[in-house]
């Protein structure tokens, strides 16, 4: 039987989606992030209980939210609770298990910058902002990050660090006493990154079908390190190429207006 085609996008998405668990809290961003833990909901991990900042707990959409104020979180959600009460009492507290971010800029360390591009006062960009990202990236207990690989996203230097991931790297995150772990992997439209376990440092571990490091390398700003023994990432399975299709589609329709 023929492989499946898909994308770029496709494979990144059901990549993400692998690495929730079935049955695990998640506090999900809006964009790449929640395709991702909805297409996990819809497939391996039914019981996964998602939580969005606007105080949306255990929510089902049946189409990807425009935002997190978005009614159908709200309408599908088990419960809906006051923001002050998800950040204090469910994230500050210790009770999400997994928070799951994209980023504008990411450096080596997987600090994350949803904020400006250039200087802060006069930016060439003005981004959407921090959110509820830095509570979501220092109380997790553990973090994914997705987002698209090119130089002007994988950086050198951010140029505004909105949420920390390991800081400087070593032990720094650690000296702050922050709760969660931080960033455990980051997930690309071409591999896997996963912090070295001394150093902090983003390292490729895994590359999707078709990619080369050699790309990877040239889509990364930094001199990135390359695990010794790579692994390579499943390719989609009809499963999974099929809900995430049927999943944009419904959603498509339903922002045109035509659901």
């Amino acid at each position: 039987m023929p492989e499946a085609k898909y994308t770029a996008d496709e494979m990144m998405t059901i990549a993400a989606a692998r690495m929730i668990r079935n049955g695990a809290s998640c506090f999900v961003g809006i964009g790449l992030p929640s395709a991702a833990a909805n297409l996990a909901r819809l497939t391996h991990a039914p019981d996964t209980v998602l939580i969005y900042e606007s105080g949306c707990i255990g929510t089902k959409p049946t189409v990807l939210p425009l935002s997190i104020g978005d009614g159908e979180l709200s309408e599908t959600a088990d419960a809906v609770v006051s923001i002050p009460e998800i950040f204090a009492y469910w994230l500050q507290g210790g009770r999400i298990d997994l928070g799951f971010l994209g980023a504008a800029q990411i450096d080596r360390f997987a600090n994350i910058n949803t904020t400006v591009i250039g200087d802060y006062y006069k930016p060439s960009v003005r981004l959407p902002g921090a959110g509820g990202a830095p509570e979501i990236a220092a109380s997790s207990k553990e973090v994914l990050i997705t987002l698209r690989q090119n130089k002007r996203a994988f950086i050198e230097k951010l140029d505004f660090v909105t949420s920390g991931g390991h800081f400087t790297g070593g032990a720094s995150r650690a000296k702050m006493n922050l709760p969660g772990k931080g960033p455990m992997a980051v997930i690309t439209d071409l591999g896997i990154m996963t912090p070295d376990e001394t150093t902090k440092e983003l390292t490729l571990t895994s590359l999707h079908p078709g990619v080369t490091v050699e790309k990877v390398i040239e889509s990364t700003g930094w001199a990135l390190k390359v695990a010794p023994k790579l692994a390579n990432t499943e390719p989609p399975t009809e499963t999974e190429l099929r809900v995430l299709r049927d999943l944009n589609e419904r959603t498509a329709r339903a922002h045109a207006g035509q659901a």
